[in-house]
């Protein structure tokens, strides 16, 4: 019977196929499913064999440890040379998008907790 490995919805591409090619390596039988046509199916992938679970959580456990420590030394790079895009450098190239979209939250909370203050 088969059984959820690695869940997919908000996995950048890279991870999924490095995911992928682990699987590969090691020989596991998996499979994927898509989000499906209107996105709400949950997209990931399925090793066929339920006894191999162990073993492939383990070894997806030490990819993704290696993935955080090699992801965030990659930000702390870009943080340090300055390529990092912070929300000043969003306000500063596109102040008009940004001050719209803090009026538009702005204007959603207010109707959203108006109601509990008008008696």
């Amino acid at each position: 019977m088969a059984k959820i490995l690695f869940r997919l919805r908000n996995v950048p591409e890279d991870e999924a196929e490095d995911v992928r090619e682990l699987l590969e390596e090691h020989q596991f039988d998996y499979y994927e499913t898509s989000p499906g046509n209107w996105g709400i199916s949950m997209p990931a992938i399925w090793l066929r064999n339920k006894e191999d679970y162990p073993r492939a959580k383990e070894l997806l456990d030490i990819y993704q440890q290696e993935r955080v420590i090699r992801v965030r030394q990659e930000y702390q790079q870009l943080k340090e040379a300055g390529q990092v895009t912070t929300m000043l450098d969003r306000l500063r190239d596109n102040p008009l998008q940004v001050i719209s979209y803090i009026a538009i939250s702005a204007a959603i909370l207010y109707v959203s907790i108006s109601v509990f203050f008008n008696f």
